[in-house]
């Protein structure tokens, strides 16, 4: 059997899938500085967040390897899965239900994950090796940049600690994708770092641009928070070409100035004067400790050019790769980290991707425009030329996108079929339609046709009422592949077919940035041949057909236009909020930090062993707390560090450990053994100790809007399973019934358990008004909850599922939960803040288990009392697996637009 393995298996949806299960677990053991990070950058947090949700789920991902995982090889974490150990063993803290992820029980299986296994040893390097797969358009510049500035702040605070790098050196695969890195150095840094880091990153970070051959790298050697911008040919190791000539010899000497300074190496040519200004770059790289490598194959690398840059080349030294473990040989790299759109090589994924987002996902969840593509077959060039641009005019001609007007780019295969036949051809048609010729412009790439003015404008198509603008039809030559970036592009046409296939996927990509909060959707105009290139070429690069692009409905999910029905619906509750009042009081009885016997297990440095990987031996654990590079403090110097971080005098700080119930020698122990205790457990005591904290409880009355109309548009947009939405012109329901509901003409629900208790409640004559509230969200209406989210530590918002007003003039408040979260810590906190807002506001508080609703009648079975949790008893859980399996069917909720 051929070594393969399944296609639609990829490692990187496991171990996002374990991440989303314990999220909240995960944050909460990172350090303070890093869930600041992340929730400066989580819309749900912080509902101003610059990053889109790709963006943002690639740097939850990025962190997680950093910090839950410690920088792990990828096959050493698809080991450790695959094999149901250490974070992924059934034991741990960590562990998920089985069910969500691949089963390893049958033969096949295992040996495709085993065939998987064997390819990420084969391909591993002596550092870690990672690819973020985001499709192009998505930033990921702005996402490299981002994940660079997380680890100056962490190198910043914890310079001690391996895992950060304290110096980047990004690498570009040509020049003009080098030109876009420039964003990485002019980009709002306050957009994704908190405005208080930002100012620390500013001053601390050094950008080094080396866009010219003969620009010299000025960093400072074992210096930090160095950016060195560059393409692979300013950095890479070269070798002589040819024999110098008797001139060269007698001008450059037998050895230079700068030979000896940088310590050429006289034996390897590698190193000679020929190639000396790009060997003093690597030499000045090899000077920086814990380099960080990120690599942006974004808007040039597709397929197997992935794979030969991320792979050694063998005996060929001149690859990317090659130049990185050179680099690797002499200075230390903590990771090298490749961001590209194209994570596929023969239709499977490359084994190294962590995260993936891929483009039909992001064409669904509108980052992209849609396509169009529309294929030419026994047709000649000029009149492929003049139906497409009829086409173009016909659908995008005189309209305006954030001011921007539309732009259809006409590739050519050359220099002189672009000016003496292109060019004439669509200025006749042009004529025809009554469109003036001076929307033309051409941009070939020789000085002849294409002048300064026409450069200026092609930079500009993007900037409204520039004179780059008001140019439409764009001649271009092989500009497709080279990190062109156009939001206004709307079309692409392309007759002949180019000499590489792979430029027909690229060009077709370059009209898929999105522009304007619509879902749009641009045209691409292709001969026949083409056509089909492109359809193998998304195959190819992105395992999907152009079926997918053309109709990216063809699962039972389909988009619904939700519009907002008049009267507003609203209801009056109480606003709850705590106000926290903070006395000092004098220090009287020793405190008692309970350190004696207390389990100190959370903060052991743990190995994990195996004696031999041929013979089935059981994984060891061993303590190696003995390698920490802890602060060791004395009495005088630890009073000294509390009295600094709480602002107290240091004779107290001195008294109150001196006098602690503990004992001085055994908080020291314990604080040297481990310094987080000082943290955890120290400072909050001391802290309790003089000051006394107050709570106190207030209410305000406020009427709250269940749905508001949308500012820019006309409807909401979401997507749903057909079977799990229900309209206001659903036949079932009478006239009155509809009437009882329906605040928005669309409802789309989770789960067939909370369509189960909407069809309960509207159809009842205990009912009076019923509306489902749980599908919009922040911005779209007022009824949410805040509530202590424990795992997070911070405080977020809930959305019940239901609002009913019962016949007798009551309120209930109503949220259906899969049978597997209704102990969940998280769905617990949401019912206590719930049941205090419904107690204060004489509301009633149902939560009800998926399952329950599907096997009760709810109404006829409801207690009394403010707050009712209906949970499956062990009889209950004998009526039938299937309302069970579909109370848990949480894996296709609707996805909001």
């Amino acid at each position: 059997m051929a070594d393969t393995y399944a296609q639609e298996f990829a490692f990187s949806q496991q171990l996002w899938y374990y991440y989303v299960e314990n999220r909240g677990k995960i944050r909460s053991r990172y350090n303070d500085l890093t869930r600041k990070f992340l929730a400066y950058n989580d819309r749900e947090e912080n509902p101003k967040a610059f990053l889109r949700k790709p963006q943002f789920e690639a740097l939850e991902m990025y962190v997680f390897i950093k910090e839950f995982m410690n920088n792990q090889q990828v096959y050493e974490m698809f080991d450790d899965w695959r094999n149901q150990r250490n974070r992924f063993a059934d034991a741990s803290y960590y562990s998920v239900a089985r069910n969500g992820q691949i089963s390893l029980l049958d033969a096949p299986t295992e040996k495709q994950t085993d065939t998987l296994f064997k390819q990420m040893k084969k391909y591993q390097e002596n550092y870690p090796n990672y690819i973020y797969a985001l499709t192009m358009g998505l930033g990921k510049t702005i996402l490299m940049g981002t994940c660079i500035f997380y680890e100056f702040l962490l190198a910043k605070k914890y310079p001690k600690d391996k895992r950060f790098c304290h110096n980047a050196l990004v690498f570009a695969p040509d020049k003009t994708v080098l030109q876009s890195l420039r964003e990485i150095m002019t980009f709002d840094k306050t957009k994704v770092v908190p405005p208080e880091y930002a100012r620390v990153l500013d001053a601390n970070i050094k950008f080094h641009f080396l866009e010219e051959g003969g620009t010299v790298l000025n960093t400072i050697d074992d210096s930090d928070f160095n950016i060195i911008i560059s393409n692979t040919q300013k950095i890479i190791v070269k070798k002589k070409r040819k024999e110098e000539t008797p001139g060269q010899v007698f001008f450059n000497g037998s050895a230079s100035l700068l030979s000896a300074v940088y310590g050429g190496d006289d034996e390897d040519d590698a190193w000679d004067d020929s190639t000396l200004m790009d060997n003093q770059r690597f030499k000045k790289l090899c000077r920086l400790p814990q380099l960080g490598v990120y690599v942006d194959e974004a808007h040039h690398l597709f397929g197997s050019e992935l794979e030969k840059q991320i792979r050694s080349s063998g005996t060929k030294k001149t690859s990317l790769r090659d130049t990185i473990n050179l680099l690797a040989a002499s200075t230390s790299i903590v990771a090298c980290y490749n961001y590209t759109g194209t994570p596929y090589v023969k239709n499977q994924m490359l084994p190294e991707v962590v995260y993936s987002y891929g483009l039909q996902e992001s064409i669904w969840n509108g980052f992209l425009k849609d396509a169009d593509p529309i294929g030419f077959e026994n047709v000649k060039s000029g009149e492929f030329l003049k139906a497409a641009v009829t086409e173009f005019w016909k659908r995008y001609g005189g309209r305006t996108y954030e001011g921007l007007k539309p732009k259809l780019a006409v590739y050519a295969a050359g220099i002189d079929e672009a000016v003496n036949e292109v060019a004439p051809a669509l200025e006749r048609i042009l004529a025809d339609l009554g469109i003036p010729t001076s929307t033309i412009l051409v941009n070939v790439g020789n000085i002849k046709y294409t002048k300064d003015e026409d450069i200026r404008n092609f930079n500009n198509l993007d900037v409204a009422g520039s004179e780059g603008n008001e140019k439409q039809f764009i001649i271009l030559v092989e500009k497709g592949k080279e990190g062109w970036n156009c939001r206004s592009l709307f079309g692409v046409a392309l007759y002949r077919s180019p000499t590489s296939k792979i430029f027909v996927l690229q060009a077709t990509m370059r009209c898929l940035r999105a522009i304007t909060d619509e879902r749009l959707t641009a045209t691409v105009f292709l001969s026949k041949e083409n056509y089909d290139t492109l359809d193998d070429e998304l195959h190819k690069n992105f395992n999907m057909e152009l079926k997918d692009i053309k109709n990216p409905s063809q699962n039972d999910r389909h988009r619904y236009k939700v519009r907002v029905l008049p009267p507003p619906r609203s209801i009056m509750l109480k606003r709850i909020w705590h106000e926290y009042k903070m006395r000092e009081k004098a220090y009287s009885d020793p405190v008692d930090f309970g350190l004696a016997g207390m389990d100190f297990s959370k903060y052991m440095s743990v190995m994990y062993e195996r004696d031999s990987i041929a013979r089935d031996t059981t994984t060891k654990e061993i303590n190696i707390d003995h390698l920490r590079d802890n602060m060791k403090y004395s009495a005088f110097s630890l009073a000294g560090e509390i009295a600094s971080y709480m602002n107290i005098s240091c004779v107290l700080a001195s008294r109150i450990l001196r006098e602690a119930a503990d004992g001085i020698d055994v908080i020291l122990e314990a604080v040297n053994k481990y310094n987080e205790v000082l943290d955890d457990i120290i400072v909050p005591k001391i802290f309790h100790a003089l000051f006394e904290i107050t709570l106190e409880k207030k209410t305000e009355d406020r009427e709250l809007v269940l749905l508001r109309a949308p500012k820019d548009a006309g409807y909401y947009e979401f997507s749903a399973k057909d079977d799990l939405v229900i309209t206001n012109q659903y036949p079932g329901f009478t006239p009155a019934q509809i009437r009882k509901s329906f605040h928005a003409d669309t409802y789309c629900f989770d789960s067939r358990p909370e369509l189960e208790c909407f069809m309960q409640y509207i159809v009842s004559e205990k009912v009076k008004e019923i509306y489902f509230t749980g599908m919009f969200t922040a911005n779209q209406g007022d009824l949410s909850i805040y509530y202590y989210d424990p795992e997070s530590g911070r405080i977020r918002q809930y959305y019940p599922d239901f609002l009913a007003k019962m016949a007798d003039g009551s309120y209930q408040l109503i949220e259906v939960k899969g049978d597997n979260k209704i102990d969940d810590a998280v769905v617990q906190a949401k019912k206590r803040a719930a049941e205090e807002m419904a107690v204060a506001s004489g509301v009633r508080y149902l939560m009800y288990a998926g399952s329950y609703v599907q096997s009760h009648h709810i109404l006829d079975e409801q207690k009394t009392g403010n707050t009712v949790l209906y949970n499956l008893t062990k009889e209950q859980t004998l009526f039938g697996a299937k309302a069970a399996e579909e109370a848990e069917e949480y894996g296709t909720k609707r996805r909001p637009v």
